[in-house]
């Protein structure tokens, strides 16, 4: 009995070892005798089993079940063992497919009109040749014919003639392990093979079996080794097509973000550049009223010189006015060298350079994000009218006095707290939640800034940028410089993005798509703390996990 295959063995050793025990079966020639049935002796079809063990073609034991039954019992045709009952039948999925598999390596002998030597009535397919009798045999005849070694059998498909040596016509029984030929005895004791090593026929195929074996081995791992990168391969494909999903999204949206924004900047550039020449045509217009106006007081004047009564020169209301020769002299005499000397043409190439350079900034955004920095507020720096959570992300206004104790770096006039982290190198991004408050400020400050005074407020001094909503107002705010921003907040957060080697301060509002709102511009001469004031209700840093951002594409 073959062993049972172990218990972890993988489906390929359990192929590997079936193919193998097959090979075997069929090389000894016993395998066609294991897989005929004991009633009709032929290849078992749909094959079952009765308990006694033994297996039979499902239609011969239904008859021979059929003609027991009229007897009182039942036995197996084979063994004899008795049923009280007519005994179920179990499939043989096994055997099914075994015999399935021996009859698909098998030709077809009718077609290749290969027929039993001995049955001369009618033909009958042979299913072996007897090399030294040199008949075939069908299934009959060969349960029959002598089974001694002399009479070898074969496989009816093949010559006769190929089974014997072309120049002495013996049977082949050696293989030459030097020639790498098959041969007779003469060939080995008298022929040009004599001397050589040789084999017999089942040795050196048993010999080339094994190679075969361990080939077929080394295929099945191989193959079992490109099934699993497959499998790799292709849940990286799935991965790939889910985040090329997303970011497909994320690039229309940015192109169609893009478009608009260069549509934008190409109209405000042709705006400008047409705006120049009415400009320059406003001040024409204006000077010619100017010199309009001067000649009719010229000829006003020139009427009261060549008047002769003295009483009525005297008496005339308006001459201190036609006297004021000066009035907006100054004024526009500075507008017409402002106009003549600014070169002559709007600066295209700047205007166009700034503008490309912020929406370059904007692009940089959808593609950096890798991690929110992680932003813990000070404690030690907050006003005295401040709250600060526990986990130190989110900053309340109170009414109430908080006596927090005193400390250098805590801001004495100002409701504002900074970071307790600083950054010196490198770009970094967070984001802070302003819905819950109407007046705030975020922004960036160098640790120098002033802790008292005016010049403590975030923006009102060279070291400190921020972002301010006032009474519904938006601006930004650097060195007391403020700039209002055309158009208010669209969604409840903001995000700060620096870029400390570009000298770049970058203020987003984060509705979607994400909408720059200002980017300042130096370079900076201190490490930099994220800086939030707030004079109601309260402001939060947005979650955030340790980390630097990396390196943003570039796009244009």
């Amino acid at each position: 009995m073959s062993p049972l295959p172990h218990p972890h063995s993988s489906p390929v050793s359990e192929t590997f070892s079936f193919v193998s025990l097959l090979l075997s079966a069929m090389a000894s020639g016993d395998l066609r005798a294991e897989l005929e049935c004991s009633v009709c002796l032929n290849i078992y079809t749909d094959p079952v089993t009765l308990k006694c063990g033994h297996n039979f073609c499902r239609v011969c034991i239904d008859r021979v079940l059929d003609t027991q039954g009229g007897s009182g019992g039942y036995s197996c045709p084979e063994c004899r063992e008795k049923f009280p009952d007519r005994p179920a039948l179990q499939k043989n999925m096994k055997l099914r497919n075994i015999a399935e598999t021996f009859l698909s390596a098998q030709p077809d002998w009718e077609e290749s009109g290969v027929f039993c030597t001995y049955c001369v009535d009618s033909p009958v397919p042979a299913v072996r040749s007897c090399l030294l009798c040199e008949a075939y045999l069908c299934d009959k005849h060969l349960r029959v014919h002598k089974k001694s070694s002399e009479h070898i059998l074969c496989d009816p498909t093949l010559s006769m003639e190929s089974r014997k040596c072309s120049i002495h016509k013996e049977v082949l029984k050696y293989f030459c392990t030097k020639d790498n030929a098959c041969i007779c005895v003469s060939c080995s004791l008298a022929g040009e093979h004599r001397g050589h090593q040789v084999e017999t026929l089942d040795e050196a195929s048993e010999k080339k079996k094994e190679t075969l074996r361990n080939v077929l081995q080394k295929l099945l791992t191989k193959r079992e080794e490109m099934e699993e990168r497959v499998q790799s391969l292709q849940e990286h494909r799935r991965k790939v097509e889910e985040e090329a999903a997303g970011d497909t999204e994320r690039v229309t949206a940015l192109f169609r973000d893009l478009r608009r924004r260069l549509e934008d900047l190409e109209k405000r550039i042709l705006r400008e550049i047409s705006g120049r020449a009415e400009r320059i045509s406003l001040s024409i217009r204006d000077l010619e009223i100017k010199k309009e106006e001067l000649s009719r007081k010229m000829r006003h004047i020139e009427e009261l010189c060549n008047v002769t009564d003295p009483l009525t020169v005297l008496q005339e209301s308006d001459t201190g006015d036609l006297c004021d020769t000066e009035d907006g002299d100054n004024e526009d005499r500075e507008r017409h060298e402002e106009i003549l000397h600014d070169g002559g043409g709007l600066d295209v190439a700047g205007v166009l350079h700034t503008g490309l350079s912020d929406i370059i900034t904007e692009v940089n955004v959808y593609f950096y994000i890798q991690g929110a920095a992680d932003i813990l507020l000070d404690g030690n720096t907050a006003n005295n009218n401040l709250q600060i959570s526990d986990d130190r992300k989110t900053v309340s206004w109170s009414d109430r006095n908080q006596n927090h104790p005193e400390t250098p770096e805590r801001f004495q006039d100002y409701p504002q707290v900074v970071s307790s982290q600083s950054f010196s190198s490198g770009r970094h991004y967070w984001e802070v939640d302003v819905g819950g408050s109407d007046d705030w400020i975020v922004g960036m400050c160098y640790p120098s800034i002033e802790r008292g005074g005016e010049e403590s407020e975030i923006g009102d001094n060279k070291k400190s940028w921020g972002l301010i909503r006032d009474d519904d107002e938006y601006s930004v705010r650097h060195d007391s410089n403020k700039i209002l921003l055309p158009t208010n907040l669209s969604s409840n957060r903001v995000m700060i993005y620096l870029d400390y080697e570009a000298g770049r301060i970058s203020l987003y509002d984060l509705c979607d798509p994400i909408r720059h709102l200002h980017t300042f511009t130096t370079t900076f001469t201190e490490p930099l703390h994220a800086l939030l004031g707030v004079w109601d209700g309260c402001i939060k840093i947005c979650g955030g996990e340790a980390g630097d951002v990396r390196t943003p594409p570039t796009v244009w």
